[in-house]
């Protein structure tokens, strides 16, 4: 997909080149012999470079050779001063002379404006190939990005479900929402990502739209609300059973895996997990649970950040997935709807179920007055 920003007065389109157009083609293992002993260690300026074009088939833009042949002549004038040519300010406007002529005529197509019109684009190169379904019961996804469109689409799903029904809201007193962010691959710190102001502004104008202004609406729809962090989960490879911990491993076709780390790589707690899960328990949806072995490093989400920065509960949850990152992954068929089916439930069924949820009130009766403090031995 790529963006196009067109000349002034600006418009800013949001479009894709629906074919193969680059590609970085691996080294053949005839010419690194020693890829199996060191591994793939390619470097990120010279190696991955994708390719566009041969010069015979797309010649170079005829600004840059212009510049290419102008080079030596300017070179034997450089003790003279030059004024800048006049249309310089004009020419550093358009995107054209900065890239190459066929990558801005895909661009113009996809557009539909000319190459000379396009200020600025951002270019975001993904795999083509169309998902298929695979395995002898056709029961796996292959297809790219499903870390982590697969949750965007089940939660999308799911909340449109979730009110579908003649007078699914009659009752309602949250607001359901799905917000998918950019950028969580590179740390979520910009405009759009998790770590930008967007949730936060997004909850404090509702709330104080639907509370009139009242003071500590904001507030209280922070600490009421309930944040779901889904994410995708890693899959128990079964030609890499050592990287995951024996009682911790999670498989195809067994629902949405709840994440737990001590060190607060994922967001769920004790409370966010069991209410989580009762939801799943009442609509048959199973969950699976996952701790990153105790030798290995843990990834995290987006849920961390959202927890701390708006101070809500929340649960890191995900469909299990393998090849995760690869240009080609794979889930489970049935992951997918199970998922749908528990963001479903959760939308429809949260607010009934937080009201039967008692926290931090007092012990039961015969707990109390049977703790011994060793100290002074005195029962509390």
């Amino acid at each position: 997909g790529l963006t196009a920003t067109w000349a002034w007065p600006a418009a800013c389109w949001l479009i894709k080149v629906d074919r193969p157009v680059l590609r970085i083609p691996m080294l053949a293992i005839h010419l690194q012999r020693n890829l199996y002993t060191e591994g793939f260690k390619p470097n990120f300026q010279s190696n991955l470079m994708p390719l566009i074009a041969t010069a015979a088939k797309a010649p170079a833009a005829p600004a840059a050779a212009a510049a290419a042949s102008a080079a030596p002549a300017a070179a034997a004038a450089a003790d003279a001063p030059a004024a800048p040519p006049a249309d310089a300010a004009a020419a550093s406007a358009s995107a054209a002379p900065r890239h190459h002529a066929a990558m801005m005529e895909l661009i113009a197509e996809a557009a539909r404006a000319p190459a000379s019109d396009i200020v600025d684009f951002e270019v975001n190169v993904c795999d083509v190939q169309p998902g298929v379904l695979g395995g002898a019961a056709e029961e796996f996804v292959f297809v790219g990005r499903l870390d982590n469109l697969a949750s965007c689409y089940a939660a999308i799903e799911a909340l449109i479900a979730s009110c579908s029904s003649p007078g699914a809201l009659a009752d309602e007193g949250a607001v359901r929402a799905v917000a998918c962010f950019d950028h969580e691959e590179v740390g979520s710190d910009s405009a759009q990502g998790a770590g930008g102001p967007v949730m936060r502004d997004t909850i404090t104008r509702v709330a104080r739209a639907l509370a009139g202004g009242e003071e500590g609406a904001v507030e209280r729809a922070l600490r009421q609300s309930f944040l779901v962090s889904a994410d995708m989960a890693h899959a128990l490879h079964p030609n890499y059973t050592d990287k995951h911990d024996a009682q911790h491993a999670p498989a195809f076709h067994g629902g949405l895996v709840l994440k737990h780390n001590s060190n607060q790589r994922y967001a769920t707690n004790a409370i966010s997990a069991s209410l989580f899960r009762e939801v799943g328990r009442r609509v048959g949806a199973p969950v699976q649970e996952f701790c990153v072995r105790n030798d290995t490093p843990c990834g995290s989400t987006i849920g961390p950040i959202l927890a701390s920065n708006l101070g809500c509960r929340t649960v890191d949850v995900g469909m299990p997935q393998l090849a995760m990152h690869s240009i080609r992954e794979m889930c489970g068929v049935d992951d997918v709807a199970l998922a749908t089916e528990h963001f479903t439930a959760f939308f429809r069924d949260f607010s009934a179920l937080d009201a039967t949820l008692d926290v931090d009130s007092l012990p039961p009766p015969d707990i109390r007055g049977t703790i011994r403090d060793p100290s002074c031995g005195h029962v509390h």
